[in-house]
């Protein structure tokens, strides 16, 4: 009876391929051959070889389970509703915090079985290992040079791309790479320059008030309350937009369409459904997209290709 309702609400019959056998017990994957008591995981896990039908509509990415869409939802609207009781730092999700607050109880229980180094994060350890293996999963697909980490090959990326996304908050000056424009900093505070520099990690400020709002990054200070649901926020900007949940606000209005958004950045990437702008360029195939999440999920596809030469 189960697997008839839910077959109701996903593919029809349609579902049935997937399927090896079927009994009162268990269920197996024909695509993988894992198999499953009849619950709602057996429809999960099929839901991921077939398609996934919980899309954000934001910037259309898709999800198996709900709970994941409404997680991912709060990158948007920028909800934190999990919150630190002893630095009132705030999390998206409650494993997050759950983690963070190992930060105050010095809890690490993931071990290295080659040199006993313990993390606080089993993804630190993940990467962590990767020293003793050499595994390098990350491979630049222009010069095929690898890299342990995602973000040491989006850093290697700009070298062939020619961005320089590091700004000096002094002089404008951008970088490639972000121990680039540290250098960079470093001759500013040889001139002598009027510097408000931060005890923890060294960056500059050219005015103090600046540099009391970057120490909220350290201290997990976030001042700005909301008055309806009490989260609060670093910035008061951050609490302005995150009131518009509440208003239900949408200020920015496309001209062609009349849909209205609560950040200008979001009817940014909406207006260019009409004047078919795609900025964010494939350098491997030349493909366009209209966003940057869609480009790089692009790019995974020629990665894969690779992977099975």
């Amino acid at each position: 009876m189960y697997v008839k309702h839910a077959t109701s609400h996903l593919y029809e019959n349609e579902i049935w391929k997937y399927i090896t056998v079927a009994t009162k017990k268990s269920l197996t994957c024909n695509i993988c051959n894992k198999s499953f008591t009849m619950n709602p995981d057996f429809m999960v896990h099929i839901r991921s070889h077939a398609k996934k039908p919980h899309t954000c509509f934001i910037c259309n990415k898709p999800f198996t389970r709900k709970k994941n869409l409404v997680i991912h939802m709060r990158m948007h609207t920028g909800e934190k509703p999990f919150i630190c009781d002893v630095c009132n730092m705030s999390f998206i999700q409650k494993s997050n915090l759950q983690v963070h607050m190992r930060t105050h109880t010095g809890k690490k229980p993931h071990v290295c079985d080659i040199c006993n180094k313990s993390y606080a994060r089993k993804w630190d350890l993940v990467m962590h290992a990767r020293i003793h293996t050499g595994e390098k999963p990350h491979l630049c697909l222009l010069c095929n040079k690898s890299f342990t980490q995602k973000r040491h090959l989006v850093t290697h990326m700009h070298s062939h791309s020619g961005e320089k996304p590091h700004v000096c908050d002094i002089c404008n000056k951008s970088f490639a790479q972000k121990h680039g424009l540290a250098r960079h900093i470093g001759i500013h505070i040889q001139e002598g320059r009027n510097l408000y520099a931060c005890d923890i990690c060294n960056k500059p400020s050219t005015r103090k008030s600046s540099l009391k709002v970057h120490m909220r990054i350290h201290t997990g200070e976030k001042p700005h309350v909301c008055d309806i649901c009490n989260k609060s926020f670093v910035l008061k900007q951050c609490l302005q937009l995150h009131m518009r949940n509440h208003t239900g606000e949408k200020p920015y209005k496309c001209d062609v369409c009349n849909k209205a958004f609560t950040r200008k950045s979001l009817l940014v990437v909406h207006t260019r459904i009409h004047t078919g702008e795609k900025p964010h360029v494939c350098e491997i195939c030349n493909k366009s997209f209209t966003q940057k999440p869609h480009l790089v999920n692009h790019v995974l596809t020629h990665k894969r290709k690779v992977s099975c030469l």
